[in-house]
């Protein structure tokens, strides 16, 4: 049993994890404005297929740029 688990469940389970949160590590990678968000939907809702593609279209979709507020002087 020892050697199953080294080779066959630790790699699968951590695999399953990374695919799970994969929405989370792109937008971290991505340096996303919205990675808190991103990833509190995708711990929450992951689970779900749909929570799990709207938070990956969410973490590729590229940020529209902030406007700056009006210069007062």
């Amino acid at each position: 049993m020892h050697l199953f688990a080294h080779f066959f469940f630790f790699p699968v389970f951590g695999s399953g994890i990374v695919i799970y949160f994969l929405p989370s590590i792109i937008a971290a990678a991505r340096s996303k404005r919205d990675l808190l968000s991103i990833f509190l939907l995708n711990f929450f809702l992951g689970w779900t297929a749909i929570g799990w593609i709207v938070a990956l279209v969410w973490a590729v979709k590229t940020d529209l740029p902030q406007a700056l507020p009006p210069r007062t002087s």
